[in-house]
C-alpha cells in the first residue's frame, strides 16, 4: 500500500502572487489535483496538499519553484498551469527508463506505456507485423500506436505512415453531406488528426500531410492500393466490414507494420452486417507474426471516472444478457 502524506505551503501576503497560483474561483488548484493526482485545498493564504507521498512532494516542490519565479517576474494563472504541466512532463521524462519512451513530442512530453497491458503492446508492435488492439476507449490503442509509427517514421525503419478508419456511413447518405469528398469523410477521420497534432508541430504535421509523408484517408480509399515500407493504423476496426477487413489486411506489403485497433463492444455498422474485426479475431488468432493484446477497464488511462463509467455500462450489459437468458429459459 502506498504511503499518504500532507503537506501545507503558506503564500504569506503576496495577493497578485497567491491569485496567479490559485487562479480564478480555484481553477488552478482543481487543475493541479488532476495533473498531479493529489487533493489540493486552499485556506485563506495556506495550500493543503493531500496524497501519496512521491506525489504530494512533487506538488510542493512546484509550488515552491513557482513562488520563487513569481518573486522575481509576474505570471498569468495560465502561464502557471503551463508550467506545471511542463514540470510534470520532465519529471516523467527524467524518472522514466529510456528503453520506455516511445516518442518525444513537440511540447516535451515524454510518451511512455503507463500499465501493463500498454506495455505488451508496445513490444507486440516491436516484435510482429499486425497487431490488433482490442478493448474499451480511453486505454491509448490509437494513442500508443500513432506514436510507435511517428518513431518508426523518425529511425527511418519506414518511408510513410497511413492512417485509416472506416466511415461508416460512407455508402448512400455520404452524397448528402455538403462539400467535396474530403470535407465529407473529415469528421470521421478527424480523432487521428487530433492524436497527430497532439505529438507534431502542426506546422511539420502540415508538410508531412502535404508531401504524404502521412496519409490519413477513409478505409474504402485504400482498395487498389499495396503498402510497402509504411506503418499502417486501422483505427475503430469494428466498424469495417468483414469484405472492408479483409481487402485491408491483403494491401500489406514487403516492409509493413500494421496495428489495428477496436472496441468490438461498439459496434455501429448495420445490423445485417458483420465486423470485419470480429470475424478478424476467429480467423487469424492462430497465425504466426500476427498478435492480438486485448485492453480491459484498468487500462484505461483518462480521467478516473471513464474507467468507471465503462466499468457500469459493461455490468448493465451483463445484468441485461442475464436477464434475457433467464426469460428464454
Amino acid at each position: 500500500m502506498l504511503e499518504k502524506t500532507e503537506e501545507k505551503l503558506d503564500l504569506g501576503g503576496f495577493d497578485e502572487r497567491f491569485y496567479a497560483i490559485v487562479g480564478r474561483g480555484d481553477e488552478n488548484l482543481k487543475y493541479f489535483s488532476q495533473l498531479f493526482d493529489v487533493k489540493i485545498s486552499a485556506k485563506g493564504t495556506e495550500i493543503l496538499i493531500k496524497g501519496e507521498e512521491d506525489k504530494v512532494k512533487a506538488v510542493y516542490e512546484f509550488l515552491r519553484h513557482i513562488i520563487k519565479e513569481l518573486t522575481q517576474s509576474p505570471l498569468t494563472p495560465q502561464e502557471v498551469r503551463e508550467r506545471a504541466k511542463n514540470y510534470l512532463n520532465a519529471k516523467v521524462a527524467k524518472t522514466t527508463p529510456k528503453e520506455e519512451v516511445i516518442l518525444i513530442t513537440h511540447r516535451k512530453k515524454a510518451i511512455v506505456p503507463k500499465t501493463h497491458t500498454q506495455r505488451i503492446y508496445v513490444d507486440a508492435i516491436k516484435d510482429n507485423d499486425i497487431v490488433f488492439g482490442i478493448g474499451p476507449a480511453g486505454t491509448g490503442k490509437t494513442y500508443l500506436a500513432m506514436a510507435m509509427a511517428l518513431a518508426h517514421l523518425k529511425t527511418n525503419k519506414v518511408n510513410k505512415i497511413i492512417l485509416t478508419r472506416p466511415a461508416v456511413e460512407a455508402g448512400e447518405k455520404l452524397g448528402f453531406l455538403p462539400g467535396g469528398i474530403a470535407e465529407k469523410v473529415d469528421p470521421y477521420l478527424r480523432p487521428l488528426y487530433d492524436a497527430l497534432y497532439d505529438m507534431v508541430d502542426y506546422d511539420k504535421a502540415g508538410y508531412m500531410l502535404e508531401r504524404n509523408i502521412i496519409e490519413i484517408a477513409p478505409l474504402a480509399f485504400m482498395r487498389g492500393k499495396t503498402l510497402n515500407d509504411a506503418f499502417i493504423i486501422l483505427d475503430e476496426a469494428q466498424n469495417s466490414t468483414k469484405e472492408q477487413m479483409k481487402m485491408f489486411l491483403t494491401r500489406i506489403g514487403f516492409g509493413s507494420k500494421v496495428v489495428i485497433t477496436g472496441d468490438i463492444t461498439q459496434i455501429d455498422l448495420p445490423k445485417r452486417e458483420q465486423s470485419g474485426l470480429v470475424e478478424a479475431i476467429k480467423v487469424l488468432r492462430d497465425i504466426e507474426g500476427i498478435s492480438f493484446v486485448w485492453f480491459k477497464e484498468e487500462d484505461v488511462v483518462r480521467h478516473p471516472i471513464v474507467a468507471r463509467i465503462i466499468k457500469a455500462y459493461e455490468e448493465f450489459e451483463r445484468s441485461k444478457e442475464e436477464q434475457n437468458t433467464g426469460k428464454e429459459g
